[in-house]
């Protein structure tokens, strides 16, 4: 809007003085200043006021005398005189006329034929035609504006063109406005102002006599406006009118471009406002137009990047000219780059003409000053984004100067770190800026000066992460033609997403691959590079773990033959939380390159693992130990981060078996006796309470402990481990105010000794033990552990070995594997204590059945049995674990040898690998099944112990007939293995089993016994669902028949033996089928389920099947123990009463033929049975009775010398007798 150049608009002070009605402001300002106000002075000094105040009134006074002074006052009086509600009326009329008729101008009421041009019609005419005359113009453009459809056009208007009557035309444009607020709203009358010239000068006169709506028309002019205003005429004038309204509020100006933002519409308003905008502070670090238009690119609102970027594009697109806000814009950046170059550098200013002033150059340097280096940086990272993000072509000159910027040295702060990892990553980005080879040299020698630098920088700024690392990792990136990660290096420290092509840096690629970095001088360089002391996640940017991971990667060090070993353990040495997440992955490729080589053509092209002695000094006075003197003590991340490395270094050896094996290459294990020295159990406790800070360290080593320790990673002793590191164990621990050294191992050891005469001492001991934390109680476990044999003696009290088993479960959170080996040592027999024979951790592993050679006296002590058992079911997991490893690792080199060795020689293929997984299996599953008969066999009752329990009589004829009844018969087979027990201990244990008896003669079912059986049942319970095959295994072997009402109801688990019945059934050993029925009989009555109903039926047939086929002494054999299992069968399920009958029938006829044939008679044995099978069972309740009162007269010696089929004669009534009495009495 040129055409109003030459106008006077309303000053920010004249502004200000009308919004805040401050009179003495307004007596201040000139007379043209004020004539610009007068139409709402005039009505606000005739008008009635609101506030009918005294101050007011006063100030009411003042603006009057104000006015009296100018002539101008009469001219808008008498406009405020005329009638303005019939005006409006014949506005209204007007604009439906203009409605009907299509718009057209043919007819008008307000005005009538015009006799001269528009400008004489006004001048002529008396207040109300004047305000006629305006009103049909403004309405006319109204009207137009309306139905344009959006499109701009420019409405030629004599009135708001001549000079002579802008400022009667603006009087009589105030006040119809004022008058008319509903016919004329304000925002509607700015719009149409836009359409004719002068239209910024007649709005921000409209609007300063009405201030209060200035962001209501602001606001509706951006909502209206274009989204590019640059491209089109009117986007251009909407632009120029905000700006002036701005410039006469420039307190709003921030808030406009805020709502130019919101609604993305007129970038180019934006940028003007904030070229306009001068605030009351100077910020000398960033200017607001760079603050701005970072931002604005910047920012996470794509909306907003993608609007600004296309005013930038298109912008670009039209002839410089010298009005366009961009170009304004991109002078004003060029400006403030020149202003900050060191003045030797800088050539050119930029100027509007086509000269150019020459300046004086220097072959001197001058670096950049310090208070700059901020501003720099900053406009670094806006260059980048106009030229990344919104595709801003840089000119000559602009290139020129950027150039200049980015080779200036800074001094050694760590801004100026940050200025220079700015301007290699803009150099990497925009290759493009260096196009000549005077630009090409000076970024050469820039780099260099980089390179030589940038120890000194480190040092002298302060800072961990220099771009010393940034310039080896993109050597290395280079080198290794890894462009993409180049292309992500860059856009991440410039903190923007910018399109790289990887053609563009073809250029860079040779400068720093010939000339600066070769190979060799990185990896020489990087072993050279000091480690980053305390390294964290806290620490940002590139440091030099980043770079040696690349070069590990790239597998340069073993290329050129560099050692980084010693680089990478000094490295692990220098951490604490939080942990940086590159410290995992450079474990990692560090590992694989140890055990794969760089080639195949050089297999010992590897590097050097960490050596066993460096790993012992990491863990060297850890595990609640104190250290030594002068040790140094390294910190948990540390230990950790080389417990990670151990065990994927172990687990990565393994997994590499077979290529290494096909190299003729075997790395070296990390031994046992280093494994039984570091506390990994200690160590996964504390990074469970460091979760949040180690990141993924803790869960990557529960991967690697449930692979290769999974011993350690039991489910009750993660549950055990809750209870010891609850809240009711640490308000326990509160309770503890004294030192935790009140007790010595030495008292400990002593009380011990006298356990039996001074318990309450040894109590007292315990007592305060069980407030340590797991970690202060690590210097009594010997002590605990070497006395555990002592509290086998007779006389120890209960509470002694509950609290000693209660603090062996806390020790075992914390050293289960040391612990373990100490306890197993201390339980063993006498014999075997007095000789000093020691077990160590791999004979353990190998055989884990040692658990179990104990002193026999712990089977009989549940506090010490519920140890014996948590070691025992920990070996036999890790036995597997050792076991499979062992076969991985001996597997492949085994094979490869045996192929080495077979060369030339015909007919004599390789052993399967299968043969080896199967003799592995094998030797587990006899391991697991050996464990479990020898713990069945420790719930057997002794002598004693039996004699004890089996006190009570049972009036059931069944067992009486077995009681009594001896005869020659074929004993079960039992298939478990014998506990070896020294001779010489013999007669001590059975002294002892007696005391035990002696002393559970009164206590009932709470017997050490029952207890004992319950603590074994839970973990053949977890066995058998742990493995289901090792419960079949069992009972395909058998074990005593006494057992099975232990088995049965004590192991939930039991009730799987119904799916392998039927084969155990099968078998052809006659042994395996009684035991499968009397089990059947036991899970039929514990479990009453169709499947078992099945597998009864099932059963009844096989016997009635053998009945045909079994001799005469196999059929004694057979019926005897498997009779009274029918009784359990129709006690479980009636239904089978008529099949059980039957089968009780066909034996009694075999039978009582056999007696015949011998000519012994018998009772009429058949005649009986038939009557049982027939008679009804009320009947037969009477009958019952009376063969139970004759069944106890008849003599012990007529059982016992009775043939055997007239003992099994007699069974059979029994059966029949006792299957009678549960069906009338009830189970």
């Amino acid at each position: 809007m040129t055409e109003s150049l030459g106008l006077q608009f309303v000053s920010p002070y004249a502004f200000e003085a009308m919004q805040k009605v401050d009179v003495v402001r307004l007596a201040a300002l000139s007379d043209t200043e004020l004539r610009l106000l007068l139409p709402c002075l005039v009505r606000m000094a005739l008008c009635a006021p609101a506030d009918q105040s005294n101050a007011w009134a006063q100030e009411k006074k003042l603006i009057l005398r104000l006015l009296s002074g100018v002539e101008a006052v009469n001219s808008i009086v008498a406009l405020l005189s005329v009638d303005f509600h019939a005006l409006e009326q014949d506005a209204r009329k007007e604009q439906q006329l203009r409605h009907k008729a299509g718009g057209s101008n043919s007819e008008s009421i307000l005005v009538s034929q015009l006799q001269h041009g528009l400008t004489l019609e006004f001048e002529h005419s008396d207040p109300l035609r004047r305000l006629r005359l305006a009103l049909s113009e403004l309405l006319a453009i109204m009207n137009k504006v309306a139905d344009s459809s959006g499109e701009f056009f420019m409405k030629s208007s004599e009135l708001f063109e001549s000079p002579v009557y802008l400022e009667e035309v603006a009087d009589v444009l105030c006040i119809l406005q004022a008058e008319l607020p509903s016919l004329l709203p304000i925002v509607d009358v700015a719009e149409a102002l836009l359409h004719v010239r002068n239209g910024d000068w007649f709005l921000c006169l409209l609007v300063a006599n009405v201030p209060d709506s200035f962001n209501e028309v602001c606001r509706s002019l951006i909502k209206n406006g274009e989204r590019q205003d640059e491209e089109s005429v009117g986007g251009r004038r909407r632009t120029e009118a905000l700006r002036q309204l701005c410039q006469m509020n420039p307190s709003q100006a921030l808030n406009i471009r805020a709502m130019v933002v919101e609604e993305c519409h007129l970038p180019g308003l934006g940028v003007a406002l904030t070229l306009d905008y001068k605030p009351d502070i100077a910020d000398e670090a960033v200017s607001p137009l760079v603050s701005y238009i970072s931002g604005l690119l910047l920012g996470t609102n794509g909306k907003v990047r993608t609007w600004f970027g296309m005013f930038i594009r298109n912008g670009q697109q039209r002839k410089r000219e010298s009005s366009s806000v961009l170009w304004q814009m991109r002078r004003q950046l060029l400006l403030e780059l020149v202003a900050i170059l060191p003045r030797s550098r800088s050539t050119h200013v930029p100027n509007d003409t086509a000269l150019d002033t020459e300046m004086e150059s220097s072959s001197g340097y001058s670096g950049l000053r310090e208070e700059h280096v901020v501003k720099a940086s900053a406009l670094l990272r806006l260059y980048c984004a106009l030229m990344g993000i919104a595709g801003l072509r840089p000119t000559d000159e602009e290139a020129e100067q950027l150039l200049q910027l980015m080779t200036s040295r800074p001094p050694a702060t760590p801004a100026g770190v940050r200025f220079v990892s700015l301007s290699f990553c803009k150099l990497l980005a925009f290759p493009t800026l260096v196009s000549t080879p005077e630009q090409e040299q000076l970024m050469v020698m820039w780099l260099s000066w980089m390179i030589k630098e940038e120890e000194y920088f480190e040092s002298a700024a302060g800072v961990s992460a220099s771009f010393g690392e940034m310039l080896l990792l993109v050597a290395m990136y280079f080198h290794s033609n890894q462009l993409s990660a180049i292309i992500e290096l860059v856009c991440s420290t410039l903190g923007m997403k910018i399109a790289i092509k990887p053609s563009s840096l073809n250029k860079m690629k040779t400068i720093f691959t010939h000339e600066i970095f070769t190979e060799q001088v990185v990896t020489a360089h990087a072993v050279r590079v000091a480690v980053t002391n305390n390294l964290s996640a806290n620490i940002t940017g590139f440091l030099p773990i980043h770079c040696i991971y690349q070069l590990l990667k790239s597998r340069a060090f073993t290329k050129h033959k560099v050692s980084i070993k010693d680089w990478i353990f000094r490295q692990l040495c220098e951490t604490s939380t939080p942990l940086h997440t590159q410290l995992l992955p450079l474990i990692d490729v560090y590992i694989n390159s140890i055990l794969t080589p760089a080639s195949k053509a050089n297999p010992e092209a590897t590097n050097q693992p960490i050596t066993e002695q460096e790993i012992l000094n990491i863990f060297q006075g850890r595990a609640g130990g104190d250290c030594g003197k002068g040790r140094v003590q390294f910190s948990i991340t540390t230990q950790l981060l080389m417990l990670y490395y151990i065990l994927s270094y172990e687990e990565a050896l393994l997994a590499n078996t077979k290529a290494l094996a096909l190299m003729q290459k075997k790395p070296k294990s990390y031994s046992a006796a280093l494994m039984d020295q570091i506390p990994i159990k200690y160590l996964i406790r504390q990074a469970q309470g460091l979760q949040q800070e180690l990141g993924g360290l803790h869960s990557a080593l529960l991967r690697l402990l449930a692979t290769n320790y999974p011993h350690l990673c039991m489910v009750e002793d993660w549950i055990c481990e809750e209870e010891v590191t609850g809240t009711l164990p640490l308000l326990r621990r509160m309770l503890l105010t004294t030192p935790t050294c009140k007790y010595s191992q030495m008292q400990l050891n002593k009380a011990f000794q006298n356990v039996v005469q001074s318990g309450h001492m040894l109590m007292r001991i315990l007592e305060h033990l069980t407030l340590l934390s797991a970690g202060d109680l690590i210097p009594y476990a010997e002590a605990l552990t070497a006395n555990m044999s002592l509290l086998l003696e007779e006389g120890v009290s209960r509470r002694v070995l509950q609290t000693v088993n209660k603090l062996w479960m806390v020790l075992n959170t914390v050293m289960p594997r040391r612990l373990w080996v100490m306890t197993v040592n201390a339980l063993q027999p006498s014999v075997k204590r007095l000789r000093q024979h020691r077990y160590t951790q791999n004979d353990l592993l190998v055989d884990p059945l040692i658990v179990l050679r104990c002193d026999i006296r712990v089977f009989r002590c549940p506090p010490l049995m519920d140890i014996t058992l948590h070691m025992l079911n920990g070996y036999l997991l890790a036995s597997k674990a050792y076991l499979n490893a062992h076969l991985k690792e001996t597997a492949e080199y085994e094979r490869q040898t045996q192929t080495v060795s077979n060369l030339g020689l015909s007919g004599q293929p390789d052993t399967p690998e299968v043969t080896r997984e199967e003799l592995k299996n094998a030797l587990l599953a006899a391991q697991d099944s050996a464990a479990v008969q020898i713990l069945l066999e420790v719930c057997l009752p002794s002598f004693m112990e039996e004699r004890q329990l089996g006190a009570g009589e049972s009036d059931s004829l069944l067992k009486s007939v077995q009681f009594v009844s001896v005869a020659p018969s074929m004993s079960v087979k039992e298939h478990s293995i014998a506990l070896q027990k020294p001779q010489g201990s013999q007669k001590s244990e059975v002294e002892f089993v007696g005391a035990q008896v002696e002393q559970q003669a009164e206590e009932g079912l709470l017997s050490d016994l029952r207890e004992v059986q319950c603590l074994i049942c839970c973990l053949l319970h977890q066995m058998f669902i742990a493995d289901p095959n090792i419960a079949k295994l069992v009972h395909f072997q058998g074990y005593p028949q006494a057992l099975l009402p232990l088995t049965v109801a004590g192991i939930p688990s039991m009730h799987i033996c119904l799916d392998f019945i039927p084969e155990l059934l099968a078998q052809p050993q006659l042994e395996k089928q009684i035991f499968a029925i009397q089990l059947l009989s036991h899970l039929c009555t514990q479990y009453a389920l169709p499947k078992s109903l099945s597998v009864a039926r099932l059963a009844i047939s096989v016997m009635g099947t053998l009945l045909t086929v079994l001799t005469h002494a196999k059929r004694f054999v057979f019926f005897m123990p498997t009779l009274p299992c029918l009784v359990s069968f129709c006690r479980a399920f009636p239904l089978l009463y008529d099949d059980v009958a039957s089968l009780l029938v066909q034996v009694g006829q075999v039978c009582a033929a056999d007696v015949a044939t011998k000519a012994r008679d018998i009772d009429p044995f058949i005649a009986r049975l038939q009557y049982l099978r027939e008679k009804t069972k009320e009947a037969l309740e009477s009958d019952v009775q009376l063969s139970k009162r004759a069944w106890s007269k008849r003599s012990t010696e007529e059982f016992s010398g009775a043939d055997t089929d007239v003992q099994l004669c007699y069974c059979i009534e029994a059966t029949f007798m006792d299957i009678i009495s549960t069906s009338i009495q009830g189970p």
